[in-house]
């Protein structure tokens, strides 16, 4: 499911198509901290829905959703955001929501975006 995963990331966020093995690494670090504290359902859920959207992929397409060229795979997703079963548009709200996690979680991220934030707050950019 790896492969489906970063996959939605790169469609979710296109520049994570420029990630190393490390920025990978990094994203996918963030990500699993996130779901370890989630119930065994939720992260087996999250899993059942990425082998559906690779169905989905293979109906529509005849193929997975990771073969797919940049905008299939948009085309697929925004589909899916306007499915009439809130159920998967709530699944596809929370994957996005782990892919920009994920991407901008990262260190790097924080700085090719310009966002300086320190824990001591306001008062040392004054």
């Amino acid at each position: 499911m790896q492969r489906v995963f970063c996959a939605v990331v790169t469609t979710v966020v296109p520049e994570a198509a420029q990630l190393d093995a490390a920025g990978w690494t990094d994203l996918e670090r963030i990500v699993e901290r996130a779901l370890a504290d989630r119930p065994t359902s939720l992260r087996r859920g999250l899993k059942l829905f990425l082998r559906l959207i690779d169905w989905i992929a293979v109906a529509r397409y005849a193929r997975r959703f990771s073969a797919l060229d940049a905008a299939r795979r948009a085309r697929l997703l925004a589909y899916i955001e306007r499915a009439p079963l809130l159920l998967m548009r709530r699944g596809l709200w929370g994957l996005r929501t782990l892919a920009f996690m994920g991407y901008y979680g990262r260190p790097a991220a924080a700085r090719e975006i310009g966002y300086r934030a320190d824990p001591r707050g306001w008062d040392v950019r004054r």
